[in-house]
């Protein structure tokens, strides 16, 4: 399906949900396949999220790290909830990413706490099964609420978005932080460039508001979700986080917090939150796909217009391929291991997807995971509160939650107190 069949399953069966906050599918996530999506494509991950927009805007996303580990450090001793403190960072650094210093003062701080609010609210909606989902003829009645409730939030954050680009017009620039080499435009500004250029007549409004929400869909529960699984796999096994820690030390150094060029430097850590992604996979379905005229796969015969699931969880626990796949092991991504990645060039290890439909917002995702969890496990030694053993059950939805909270005592690991001001 991911492979010789990729074409023919490269449309998406959106939710009623999906959507609703997709502005009705102007996104990069549920598209049709065809030359518009591949318009969206291009500009969304070949452009906003090349490595050097993703460098240029490196000081926002740096600063709300800072951020999180004054507030961590203002929190030692006590026990916290690693979910909320990763959610809240990360959220904080996509907002800076929209709209960097258009808004600022008590204005901006406003308005920040109510788009963390609009996009709490509908991840939480997203993830609710819905009855018109698996019975379409019902969708019209709406049973559950799930479509009213979707556009009445998605209205909420359009309005946002829409203030934000008002305010943006009015200005004519954006100002930016940080020494001149590393100025670049935000999220909002390079989309609304593109659409004065002439070759963005067609780009919509709607369609900049749409990928803006994916941001927020793909980057956020997931990023925070896997944030906590990953802590909660080092406490269950202090030796990983023993390794981790004595990797950053060696890569990083005692009196230096972590930046994003120490990343790829990262070997161990990377294998942990790749062992992580096999066990507790960021989504265990895959986002639907549709194929467009009836085929064959592995000698079943798949109709047009069939909603098929990629079963992430399944395929991640099979034994033919996996040795003990039920045991937590990251050194099973060193070595030969190494070579299992992100891009889904291995129909066994899919935690993002693949093919052309493999999870556009990687580059992004994968920078704010690692740099927030390397800070995390640099700067603080974590144990369990009153040394209660961590629960890994797990909640199935459109994301892979912990059934219950991880809730950890941080105190800090390094000497040099300037590390944590």
């Amino acid at each position: 399906m991911v492979g010789d069949h990729d074409i023919t399953f490269a449309n998406r069966n959106p939710t009623v949900a999906a959507l609703a906050f997709s502005y009705g599918g102007n996104d990069i996530a549920f598209a049709p396949y065809g030359p518009e999506w591949r318009m969206l494509r291009k500009i969304f991950a070949r452009e906003m999220l090349s490595n050097l927009n993703l460098d240029a805007s490196y000081t926002l996303r740096r600063n709300e790290v800072k951020k999180c580990i004054r507030d961590m450090y203002g929190k030692v001793g006590t026990a916290i909830n690693v979910g909320e403190i990763a959610f809240s960072t990360v959220i904080n650094m996509i907002t800076s990413m929209f709209w960097g210093g258009t808004i600022e003062g008590e204005e901006g701080t406003n308005l920040g706490a109510e788009f963390r609010a609009a996009a709490m609210q509908l991840t939480v909606i997203l993830g609710k099964p819905n009855v018109s989902d698996f019975f379409p003829p019902l969708a019209r009645f709406d049973i559950q609420g799930v479509e009213r409730e979707m556009k009445k939030v998605s209205l909420w954050i359009g309005r946002i978005f829409e203030r934000v680009i008002e305010q943006r017009k009015k200005l004519g620039s954006v100002k930016q932080e940080g020494p001149r080499e590393f100025r670049g435009k935000d999220f909002m500004q390079f989309l609304l460039d593109f659409r004065d250029q002439g070759t963005g007549k067609s780009f919509s409004l709607a369609q900049i508001k749409a990928m803006l929400m994916d941001i927020v869909i793909g980057g956020t529960d997931t990023t925070s979700t896997m944030v906590e699984w990953t802590m909660t796999e080092m406490i269950l096994h202090p030796e990983v986080m023993r390794k981790s820690q004595e990797e950053l030390t060696t890569v990083v150094g005692i009196n230096n917090t972590v930046e994003e060029f120490h990343i790829p430097k990262l070997e161990y850590l990377n294998a942990v939150i790749k062992e992580t992604l096999t066990l507790h996979p960021a989504a265990p379905l895959l986002l639907p796909r549709c194929p467009t005229q009836s085929c064959n796969v592995g000698g079943y015969t798949i109709p047009k217009g069939t909603k098929v699931f990629l079963n992430d969880w399944t395929m991640h626990r099979d034994p033919e391929f996996w040795d003990n796949p039920y045991e937590f092991r990251p050194e099973r991504f060193l070595g030969d291991g190494i070579k299992l990645d992100y891009h889904g060039n291995s129909h066994h290890y899919l935690p993002f997807g693949a093919g052309r439909r493999i999870y556009a917002g990687l580059p992004l995702g994968e920078r704010m995971l690692m740099h927030v969890l390397a800070s995390l496990l640099h700067l603080f030694e974590w144990k369990s509160p009153n040394g209660i053993e961590q629960d890994s059950s797990e909640n199935f939805g459109v994301v892979l939650e912990k059934s219950t909270p991880l809730r950890a005592i941080p105190t800090p690991r390094l000497s040099n107190l300037e590390l944590y001001a």
